[in-house]
């Protein structure tokens, strides 16, 4: 049967953080992109594998498989593949990547 790629959520400690070079806020730096969203409702779809920091926000991330939760300081990666509906409930403010 194929596998179903999960969300995976992680805390960093501050050294993880430095290694993965995330911005002590949200700006863009390095590979890191950032990304902001007020409270909303959208369908999303990723055709690459992408890792998140969140620096605000209070978001529902609900695909066929599992309902995720994701706040403040939560670390994130998506898999390729993965189509889901975000519901927005606090303004989203994250450094995105694509691997």
């Amino acid at each position: 049967s194929r596998r179903t790629a999960k969300i995976i959520v992680k805390r960093l400690s501050e050294e993880q953080k430095r290694e993965l070079q995330i911005p002590v806020r949200p700006v863009e730096q390095g590979p890191w992109s950032v990304w902001e969203c007020g409270p909303s409702a959208f369908d999303w779809h990723y055709d690459q594998i992408e890792q998140c920091y969140f620096y605000e926000g209070d978001v529902n991330v609900i695909t066929p498989y599992e309902e995720v939760r994701i706040q403040k300081d939560d670390f994130v990666t998506f898999p390729e593949g993965l189509k889901c509906r975000w519901e927005v409930h606090q303004k989203v403010r994250k450094v995105y990547k694509f691997e």
